[in-house]
């Protein structure tokens, strides 16, 4: 949600990057909704004033009461009508998208995002490598045949020490940030409609979304959704920021949209498992902390030892949402390329905003907050683990950090 003074102010900044970002509400004609809205309270309040008059005058002179009665009708009637004019402008505004930061690059596809830096030394090998799905199937570690037959296609099964190198990496990721200054959260896996609104997902990814039938819930599709939601509705102190959130949950996507592309295996699926980076800081930080939250991602696949490179998102290929969006490519062997792990979003207070979550200085100034929605780690990064760690025998290397984890330093087929 903008600021709705850009819109009366800036009319054109606005048209603009609707354009830019492909939105198609019709800015001229919101923008004069606007203007009735507030010239009809101004009149609604001028007959309520002058009802509250003749309703003193009512004591002494009874006569009145017929005009207050009329006065009655007509301001009925034309609160009716606000409330109509407010719906519609609400409906209208919720589809607005956020602003763009300056450097946000044009393009509609992957090949337009702009390489900020590529990191680590990509593995050779004196064997052709496998992906992760013919790794998975030959140690015995992936099962998404069963996956389809317990639930449908898009579901699968970590299995054995698959599931013990997920598990470790999931959680060696939150003990990483936890010492970064990270809160750790359990959260629900459902949401209200009103939380995935107010972060955005709504309406813009209500295609992605599984809503429970007859409740007012649908799966998370990532835990950003409930630590963002955490704070609805509340106010917090400026000696409390930032506020750094960190969360392990499974995530749910219906994936609409996404036949035909690239899907083999297990990365474009319904259900995943990610850890989440959420901040709450001040206006003024919140370019600061989306460059904290991509340090954090790329200290963990230095230390996991993956080859990787962030690039600056496209405007095309960034949700209505966000303000600017890293993401981190991984190097998969198997593929023979780079494939995303992770993104990074700086929303600013579009969230916020929705979600009416501000915060008080010390002179009890207050103002919406800004946020920033990172991943962490997700089974992607496992993925890429399997493949860039293969060997000749078809076994694969564990890496150092999370073998203390796992309790082995290989996993090979039985």
């Amino acid at each position: 949600m903008i600021d709705i003074k850009i819109l009366r102010n800036e009319k054109e900044r606005v048209k603009k990057n609707c354009e830019r970002r492909g939105c198609e509400v019709d800015i001229d004609k919101l923008y004069e909704i606007d203007k009735e809205c507030r010239k009809l309270i101004g009149e609604t309040e001028e007959k309520q004033a002058l009802r509250n008059t003749l309703s003193k005058e009512c004591r002494t002179n009874p006569q009145m009461r017929v005009k207050v009665k009329a006065l009655k009708g007509e301001i009925k009637e034309m609160q009716d009508n606000l409330d109509a004019l407010k719906k519609k402008m609400d409906l209208q505004m919720a589809l607005l998208p956020n602003f763009l930061a300056d450097d946000v690059p044009d393009g509609d596809e992957d090949e337009d995002n702009a390489l900020i830096r590529e990191v680590g030394i990509k593995p050779t090998f004196d064997f052709e490598p496998l992906d992760h799905q013919a790794l998975g199937e030959k140690l015995d570690i992936i099962d998404t045949a069963r996956g389809a037959k317990v639930a449908q296609s898009g579901f699968y099964y970590w299995k054995g020490k698959g599931a013990e190198l997920a598990s470790s990496l999931f959680f060696w990721t939150q003990q990483e940030l936890i010492k970064k200054g990270y809160t750790l959260f359990f959260t629900p896996c459902v949401a209200k409609e009103e939380t995935l609104f107010g972060t955005g997902y709504l309406p813009f990814f209500e295609d992605q979304t599984y809503k429970l039938e007859n409740e007012d819930l649908a799966l998370i599709g990532t835990s950003e959704q409930t630590l963002i939601g955490y704070h609805a509705n509340e106010k917090l102190l400026e000696k409390d920021l930032p506020a750094l959130y960190t969360a392990f949950s499974p995530c749910f996507r219906t994936e609409a949209g996404s036949y035909g592309k690239e899907s083999r295996g297990i990365f474009r699926v319904h259900q995943f498992h990610k850890v989440e980076q959420v901040i709450f800081c001040l206006p003024e930080e919140s370019e600061k902390y989306h460059e904290f939250c991509l340090d954090a991602e790329e200290d963990l696949l230095k230390k996991l030892k993956l080859p990787y490179r962030v690039v600056n998102v496209c405007v095309g290929d960034m949700g209505a949402p966000g303000y600017k969006k890293y993401d981190t490519e991984a190097w998969f062997a198997g593929y023979n390329g780079y494939r995303e792990v992770t993104s990074n979003t700086n929303l600013t207070d579009f969230q916020t905003r929705r979600l009416n979550v501000k915060y008080e200085d010390a002179d009890g100034k207050k103002d919406f907050l800004h946020t920033i929605s990172a991943t962490a780690v997700t089974d992607r990064v496992v993925c890429a683990i399997l493949e860039n760690n293969q060997r000749a025998d078809g076994s694969v290397a564990i890496p150092e950090v999370l073998s203390k984890y796992t309790g082995f330093s290989e996993i090979k087929a039985e």
